[in-house]
């Protein structure tokens, strides 16, 4: 969120089953099916339908929706896509956040573009400036193989 300059605001993520996603697929879209990632945004909830998702600004007040991501897909497509399983939830976060934001790439093939072009954006200021990326190695704890323990009793 501070990559996208709205570090105040506030959402909900929630990593769920196959199965979980699938229920909230079929309530709220009416798709009998999984999905990878769903966004309900708090922000059209209110009335307030956005025609610019670059019109939402910075306030500690302002909640934009929840994410809710299948953890079962995400590692799924992670490894279907080669990729680390944090890369792939990371960047169905970045698209279920857009989401909330108003971007709608099944809108038309203009707003997919904008919108794709928007999460590559994202995801490359993210990595740029390491937000939410795993400490470097010299800053890891190292780890330490672990001692042998000797199971001789001691005579008092």
């Amino acid at each position: 969120m501070a990559a996208a300059e709205l570090p105040d605001c506030e959402l909900s993520l929630s990593l769920v089953s196959d199965r979980a996603i699938r229920a909230l697929n079929r309530i709220y879209r009416g798709i009998d099916s999984a999905t990878d990632v769903l966004s309900f945004s708090q922000i059209e909830q209110a009335g307030v339908a956005l025609a610019d998702p670059h019109s939402v600004t910075n306030d500690h007040a302002l909640t934009l929706g929840d994410v809710v991501i299948s953890i079962d897909t995400a590692l799924a497509q992670a490894r279907e896509l080669r990729t680390q399983p944090a890369a792939r939830i990371r960047r169905l976060l970045i698209h279920g956040f857009l989401h909330l934001l108003g971007y709608d790439h099944e809108r038309s093939s203009a707003e997919a573009r904008k919108m794709f072009a928007r999460e590559r954006a994202l995801q490359e200021k993210i990595s740029k400036d390491k937000i939410g990326q795993p400490r470097s190695a010299s800053t890891r704890r190292k780890k330490v193989a672990p001692r042998k323990v000797s199971r001789r009793r001691k005579s008092v």
